[in-house]
């Protein structure tokens, strides 16, 4: 196999800021003493690092043990992974969530009162007659109540399957049904964007479709909307609650049993419901959330993730709680009422951390690139970024006009699967460059790797992205498809690897770099290009704010590169051939002809999800003549599509 080609350079460097580096978690030498101890022994090293940071009901006597595909951690232990979210901080008179609503309602919680409400909640559920095992699906915004609901399914041991409250009646059927889920939780509505989403017609359409497994359905009443209501089947939240205060002891779990099924968007076939089991998965969310985060329990952490995705579990929910710190939630969207809505609430509320997507940031620059000028962002210390590769320019525009130029930025690479960060900078010790998310953290063996297993050593030579030992927060399994699960994570390679589906260069100080999926590598006469790279050198021009491609097929190329791109307020009216042929030139300087974009189209926007990633198959559907395939019910902004495909 030829190697994925990168002539893209970023030679700007910033090392921590010395106040920062003074006060972190992880010093240098902690650092250096975590990755020699894990070379020298990586079962005590995790073994160690367990006993320390979990809260054990019952102590394991083997850090790992099985073979690839099927590894178990700690498997003889025994916890309650709610336990350890709450029950060891209830005496610590610290708030837990901070909530505000998109007409800026503001509720305070402290531990105290979450580990109350989770206790009453867990009582009503028991009440009812589900227990340990059953399968429970959430479908709802990110309000407290979610994370009550969370917290009481681990603690009754209920495996819960949040689905995100964006997703249609059939995307919620086909969930409900793949994990034979016997409970939904939901709300009667909530807003979006001023809009009114109405969660319980679209439970009522998904049941009404055919989910023989549903027993009942539980509504929390966050809005003041008349829903229809089955006496067979429904329950109001309220109803349910006990009259007096509920002490619910935690279910005794093992390591291995599971925790939740979060199924994945299904951009490409049926969606897949990734396993993640208690023990293993709640070690790498605190330490990321310490190493990463550098989360200290003053500390108010504002992840922008919807609960809906794998984010909002290990950054939201059992990360930061379990370090006891507080969370900030925001039910609303980025833009909605204003367009500075997040610097807003940054300002008013003190957030301490914020951690976000590129594709946000880079909206948000857009629609006011000089907005955070408006307000104090002075209570922020660290910043970082989640969901795909950041550019170097919104990186840049990250640090200035969020940042200071003084908070590190953590760019952090991970998956629905991994459960946890596995690349990203340690932000007191890690020398960053805009762009790349750095180095594996201590415990995670990462590779590049060409088409038949070999290691790519030379610097800046593209290949496939591995993981060559296990890791406690790996996923176990997709629900109910075991060869599935091998075959798409395993098989490639012999089951020597952990196949990440991403393509990834090693630069010449060890960095790695993020090429794109897989399926997004383009073959150019020959040439092996990644996508993110062309994005990259696309935004990294003064006219440009956001930029995707996608191949297409050329009769004599074989592929060619089709560009999608959106141009900063101040520039949109420049909308031109001359333009494009700029930006063409431009990429050449970049990269070099081979990268220069065959077509380019401009709109206003691009197809994303309500999470702010951006749906690239689509992009793919309209430069290759197809019609538009697979679901399309997290699509934010659906009539842009019909904006793309006149833009041919």
């Amino acid at each position: 196999m030829k190697n994925i080609e990168s002539n893209f350079k970023e030679s700007r460097k910033y090392k921590p800021n010395k106040d920062f580096a003074d006060q972190a978690t992880v010093t240098h030498d902690l650092l250096t003493d975590l990755i020699e101890s894990y070379k020298k022994n990586p079962a005590i090293f995790w073994s160690n690092l367990a006993n320390k940071e979990i809260t054990w009901i019952e102590n394991f006597k083997t850090s790992l043990s099985g073979n690839a595909p099927d590894f178990e951690w700690f498997k003889e232990g025994k916890l309650n992974v709610s336990a350890n979210c709450l029950d060891k901080h209830v005496d610590a008179n610290n708030n837990a969530i901070i909530h505000i609503s998109e007409d800026n309602q503001k509720k305070v919680i402290t531990y105290k009162d979450l580990y109350q409400d989770v206790n009453n909640f867990s009582y009503s559920l028991r009440s009812i007659g589900f227990k340990k095992g059953i399968r429970v699906i959430i479908y709802m915004p990110t309000i407290p109540e979610s994370i009550i609901a969370m917290l009481a399914c681990a603690r009754l041991g209920l495996i819960h399957s949040v689905v995100f409250a964006g997703f249609s009646s059939e995307s919620l059927k086909n969930r409900i049904n793949d994990c034979e889920a016997e409970l939904v939780i939901t709300v009667d509505s909530f807003k979006r964007n001023g809009k009114t989403i109405r969660s319980k017609d679209i439970v009522d359409n998904a049941i009404a479709s055919n989910c023989p497994s549903i027993k009942k359905v539980v509504i929390f009443k966050n809005s003041n909307e008349k829903v229809s209501f089955n006496k067979n089947i429904d329950l109001w939240w309220h109803d349910i609650l006990p009259d007096i205060d509920q002490i619910v002891p935690p279910e005794i779990m093992s390591s291995e049993d599971i925790l939740f099924i979060l199924y994945t968007s299904g951009s490409t076939g049926k969606p897949k419901g990734i396993i993640h089991t208690s023990a293993g998965y709640l070690l790498n969310c605190i330490l990321t959330n310490k190493w990463v985060f550098d989360l200290k329990s003053d500390d108010i952490f504002w992840c922008t993730a919807d609960i809906g995705w794998i984010t909002g579990h290990s950054y939201v929910v059992y990360g930061p709680l379990a370090t006891g710190s507080t969370i900030l939630i925001y039910d609303g969207a980025p833009t909605y009422p204003k367009v500075d809505r997040f610097w807003e609430i940054i300002s008013e509320n003190n957030v301490t951390v914020f951690y976000t997507a590129p594709t946000a940031l880079r909206t948000l620059m857009k629609l006011g690139e000089n907005k955070p000028d408006d307000h104090n962002l002075s209570s922020l210390r660290l910043l970082g970024t989640v969901g795909e590769p950041i550019n170097p320019k919104a990186w840049m525009w990250y640090r200035t006009k969020i940042g200071n130029n003084e908070c590190p930025i953590v760019d952090t690479w991970w998956q629905t699967e991994t459960g946890a960060n596995m690349i990203a900078p340690i932000p007191g010790v890690t020398e960053t460059i805009p762009g790349t998310c750095t180095k594996p953290l201590p415990g995670i063996d990462a590779a590049i790797v060409d088409n038949d297993g070999n290691e790519i050593l030379s610097k800046n030579q593209g290949g496939n992205l591995v993981i060559k030992k296990p890791w406690p927060s790996m996923l176990r399994g997709i629900w109910g498809d075991k060869n599935r699960y091998v075959d798409t994570y395993w098989k490639k390679f012999d089951n020597k690897y952990y196949i990440t589906g991403d393509t990834a260069r090693f630069d010449e100080y060890g960095n790695i770099w993020i090429m794109g999926r897989s399926d997004d590598v383009v073959n150019i006469s020959g040439h092996r290009l990644g996508t993110m790279e062309i994005e990259s050198a696309i935004v990294s021009h003064e006219y440009v704010t956001e930029s995707a491609v996608v191949s297409y097929k050329h009769d004599i190329k074989g592929e060619a590169i089709h560009a999608f791109v959106t141009l900063g307020d101040k520039y949109s009216k420049n909308i031109s051939s001359e333009v494009a042929d700029e930006i063409r030139m431009w990429v050449k300087d970049k990269i070099g002809s081979i990268a220069k974009p065959d077509r380019i189209s401009f709109a206003t926007s691009l197809p994303k999800t309500r999470s702010g990633k951006i749906m690239r198959r689509l992009l793919r559907n309209i430069a290759r003549g197809e019609d538009i395939s697979g679901d399309i019910s997290t699509l934010e902004n659906e009539d842009i599509l019909d904006q793309l495909k006149k833009s041919l």
